[in-house]
């Protein structure tokens, strides 16, 4: 809004100066254009900075001002349009910096600057400054309601984000929580009872062995058990920001699937660049997944796993193996879903993932994600 009255008053401004090349003695009107318009640039910004009581009573001396000073001006331009558009601005800054009540005065007082007229002149001029003037009024009103209102909706937005913020904090918190009694209600027990296993079969070991041997068997489904549980809650913790660098960490599932008996290799292309956590999660979760079905499934006497960062702006994940390949999946059996999770994870991050079997052949999965 003051930006948008001072280009008004600056055209006002002009205009006078142009309006004035056509009388015989434009300087007066000029120069009481000019200092209006020069108390009205500053006057404006000066007075919004102030705390509202002391604002209202310089806004009314600002008024007092400018009230017989343009009608000098006014009266000296010969009512030109320039001079009309100053008296206008008059008006918007009295709605912007006074009450209502008061800019409704300053506003029926304008059109008096046509009082030296005939009462014919009078009312007919007069009646048009003034509706020009209340219109003036009312669209600063409305513009002035509208900036307010973007204010408190932007206030609004930044509050919500912030409860947004502490909503995820605490959801956070509680599932955090949540798997903390998971881990010492499950893992814990599964421990418990191995532990006790262990020593009932070291007591009967002497004497028993058969026995002991029972009760080994059970310890060691009981850490299978455990295993899992240690496994499922991993999953679900999940915390990325403690993993080491994706080449690092794929080096380390390579390293992995070798010492259980598929030798694979990594191979890195491209200058590496960093990627944002959740991606570099997505690639990692892609080969993670792509190894274990290479050991469980595929019958390969390798694999090898590609990661390339593409000079187009895409990185893209391979993991191929000299297996069996992928069987044709019976009509209505869901083919993976680890599939169908790595899918969901690599479009959490816009990009897409395609399998490629052929039986006898292998399998290749191709993960590409923008990075």
């Amino acid at each position: 809004m003051n930006r948008a009255l001072a280009v008004l008053t600056l055209v006002a401004l002009l205009t006078v100066v142009v309006e004035a090349t056509d009388d015989p003695h434009p300087l007066l009107a000029v120069a009481l254009g000019v200092t209006y318009a020069a108390h009205a640039l500053v006057a404006l910004p000066w007075l919004a900075r102030q705390p509202v009581p002391r604002r209202y009573w310089l806004t009314a001396g600002h008024v007092c001002l400018q009230l017989p000073l343009g009608a000098l001006m006014f009266g000296a331009a010969h009512a030109g349009v320039g001079a009309t558009l100053l008296l206008l601005v008059l008006v918007s800054q009295s709605v912007l910096l006074l009450p209502l009540p008061a800019a409704a005065v300053v506003t029926a007082v304008v059109p008096l600057v046509h009082a030296g007229m005939g009462w014919a002149d009078f009312a007919r001029n007069g009646l048009g400054l003034l509706g020009a003037a209340l219109f003036t009024a009312v669209v600063t009103a409305l513009l002035q309601r509208e900036q307010r209102a973007r204010a408190e909706l932007a206030d609004a937005n930044e509050l919500l984000r912030g409860y947004a913020a502490q909503a995820e904090e605490l959801a956070t918190t509680r599932e955090r929580n949540r798997l903390a009694r998971d881990i010492h209600d499950g893992l814990g027990h599964h421990l418990t009872v191995v532990q006790m296993q262990v020593q009932a079969a070291r007591a009967v070991l002497p004497t028993d062995p058969a026995r002991a041997d029972e009760v080994l068997a059970k310890a060691q489904h009981q850490a299978g058990e455990a295993l899992t549980e240690v496994r499922r809650s991993v999953a679900t913790l999940r915390a990325p920001a403690s993993r080491a660098p994706l080449r690092s960490a794929l080096e380390a599932l390579a390293a992995e699937a070798t010492a259980a008996g598929v030798p694979a290799t990594l191979q890195v292309t491209g200058p590496e660049r960093p990627l944002s956590q959740e991606t570099e999660e997505s690639l990692f979760r892609s080969a993670q997944e792509g190894l274990t079905n290479v050991r469980k499934h595929a019958g390969a006497t390798g694999a090898w796993v590609t990661l390339a960062y593409g000079v187009d702006g895409a990185v893209r994940l391979t993991v191929r193996d000299d297996g069996c390949g992928i069987p044709a999946p019976r009509d209505g059996e869901q083919r993976s879903f680890g599939l169908l999770g790595l899918r969901e994870r690599a479009a959490r991050v816009g990009g897409r993932v395609t399998v490629e079997s052929t039986p006898g052949s292998g399998t290749e999965l191709l993960v590409e994600v923008p990075g």
